[in-house]
């Protein structure tokens, strides 16, 4: 069976477009001769970046081509796909209306974190679905403090505290409790962990607002971003994170309705008849 970044490196070749492969993905097409670039350079080779794969490797693209501003599509070969929504089996059909510019163009804010620990020089990355600070393989709770834009807010004891964008807010959030934001709301969730009081519940900030998260008291603790990057942070250590200064290109098919995948993603409306009776299918 031919591998789908080859069938999509042909497509596009046959159409007269440049094809450029990411060097770790360039033995799936190795038998083409198609340029190869390291991910690190290939936004200065492309123009598009069609990337095949799940959402986590939409992240670590994204995050690389945010700031020259080079736009996405995705198409699906994970799961959910939240963000690679081209399934794979349209993938020739769709991409042939995308190119002649029958497209919609979306832009979703990231996040640019801070780390600050006791010694050594600030650490940052860029995170376009959340920064999560947890506690580690210890398995006791850590207390934290959260501050907004300067102002101390509240502190809790819990597994851990999410900061999330609308982008993050269907990921590792939504499963803590957070709500759904849609991606033109401008805001970020601050959403805890299992915290030890209910009575600490998932709020919304406008984005234009700095929040730092210090850890207070706890072992073997760690900031995340995109659940890709991570920083260790001891007591009194802390990460701060506000909007980053640009924000990624997703091109989506024409007629893409945000709540419309979401329907069809997460069943909204079905009934676990309907959902038995149902064919099993990659999402």
């Amino acid at each position: 069976m031919e591998v789908p970044l080859a069938r999509l490196a042909d497509f596009l070749a046959a159409r007269g477009h440049q094809v450029v492969v990411e060097e770790e993905s360039a033995a799936q097409v190795a038998a083409r001769r198609y340029a190869v670039t390291p991910a690190a350079s290939i936004g200065a080779h492309a123009d598009l970046a069609i990337v095949v794969g799940g959402d986590g490797t939409m992240l670590a693209i994204a995050r690389r081509l945010a700031a020259i501003d080079v736009p996405l599509i995705g198409i699906n070969q994970g799961r959910l796909g939240f963000l690679t929504d081209i399934p794979l089996a349209r993938m020739e059909t769709t991409l042939e209306a995308m190119l002649a510019g029958r497209y919609l163009e979306e832009r979703r804010t990231l996040l640019d974190a801070t780390v600050t620990a006791h010694d050594g020089e600030p650490q940052r990355a860029l995170a376009l679905n959340d920064v999560v600070i947890n506690r580690g393989s210890l398995g006791t709770m850590i207390e934290c403090g959260v501050d907004i834009d300067g102002r101390a807010t509240f502190t809790m004891r819990a597994d851990g505290m999410i900061v999330a964008t609308p982008t993050g807010s269907t990921a590792y959030a939504l499963s803590a409790g957070g709500p759904i934001l849609s991606p033109t709301v401008p805001a970020w969730a601050l959403v805890p962990v299992a915290p030890h009081a209910l009575t600490h519940r998932p709020i919304v900030v406008d984005d234009r607002s700095t929040i730092r998260v210090t850890v207070i008291r706890g072992r073997d603790a760690a900031a995340h971003c995109d659940g890709q990057v991570r920083f260790p942070l001891a007591e009194g250590e802390s990460v701060t994170v506000k909007r980053a200064a640009f924000t990624a290109r997703f091109l989506h098919p024409e007629g893409h309705d945000y709540f419309a995948m979401l329907r069809e993603k997460l069943h909204w409306s079905e009934t676990p008849e309907r959902l038995r009776s149902r064919p099993p299918h990659d999402a």
